[in-house]
């Protein structure tokens, strides 16, 4: 396949780090790009330190990264410094967004802006350049900004805003700026972790746009089989279920060259 311009997300919170919070908007987001077809290359959690979140968002842009998707850092405490790196990545200054005030104004049910709290006009501050896209589940918007080859995007880190948010203006634009098709499948086999490793290489070193992974933790608890996903990505639907079917005949008889079960249902 051609070379399929790739996503990267990152998840800034020091509480993650810290584990006192598990970064489950990771593990959605990552199911979304595959489904939209979608390439995630990388995902990173990052502390609420300036420092670190500049540098680790500056070097994703010097990889050309096409696509940044950032979650969390868009509240209105000290510690949310999203806006203010990226204004300061991309050399802007950073401005009030008048529609997320009026916005807020309509929302709340106030007379002015004069009504708004500190907090509020902090979650309507953003980079100069920005385009936003209003929070349908919450207050702090998508917002969203150029930098060389990459856009980087914003999104607030509460999972319920997120998704929302996600849904109506990420996958939107990832289902438009990525061709690619993804197949999946899950077989079993009655082979080890050590005993199929070489056999998911094999397949892959002849399907390259095919991605294997076995499941140790899942194996039956007899130990008997063990379930192992094939990812097809194809430039459209047909290809990448075709390929996605050579590659599974391949793994099949790899697996009962050896004198194991395959299945493609769990015995």
């Amino acid at each position: 396949m051609e070379h399929i311009p790739v996503i990267e997300l990152f998840s800034i919170g020091t509480e993650l780090i810290l584990g006192q919070i598990q970064d489950t908007n990771a593990h959605w987001i990552a199911q979304q790009v595959l489904q939209l077809g979608g390439t995630l290359r990388r995902v990173t959690m990052l502390r609420d330190e300036a420092d670190e979140m500049l540098e680790a968002l500056e070097d994703s842009v010097s990889r050309k990264t096409d696509l940044i998707l950032t979650t969390g850092g868009l509240g209105p405490t000290p510690d949310d410094m999203t806006v203010e790196i990226v204004a300061n990545i991309i050399g802007t200054r950073q401005v009030v967004h008048e529609e997320t005030m009026a916005a807020f104004i309509e929302r709340r049910q106030l007379k002015s802006s004069d009504e708004l709290s500190t907090a509020a006009i902090k979650m309507a501050t953003v980079p100069e350049t920005a385009e936003v896209f209003q929070n349908p589940a919450g207050w702090a918007p998508c917002i969203s900004v150029i930098k060389d080859e990459s856009t980087i995007c914003m999104m607030p880190g509460p999972p319920r805003e997120m998704k929302a948010i996600f849904d109506a203006h990420v996958a939107p634009l990832i289902a438009k700026r990525y061709s690619a098709k993804i197949a999946t499948l899950r077989v079993h086999v009655s082979m080890f972790e050590a005993e199929v490793s070489p056999l998911l290489q094999q397949v892959m070193g002849k399907y390259p746009d095919v991605y294997l992974k076995a499941y140790v933790a899942l194996r039956r608890t007899d130990g008997k089989y063990m379930p192992v996903d094939l990812v097809s990505t194809g430039t459209d639907e047909e290809h990448a279920q075709t390929q996605l079917q050579e590659a599974v005949d391949y793994f099949r008889h790899l697996v009962t060259e050896k004198g194991k079960v395959f299945s493609l249902e769990e015995e």
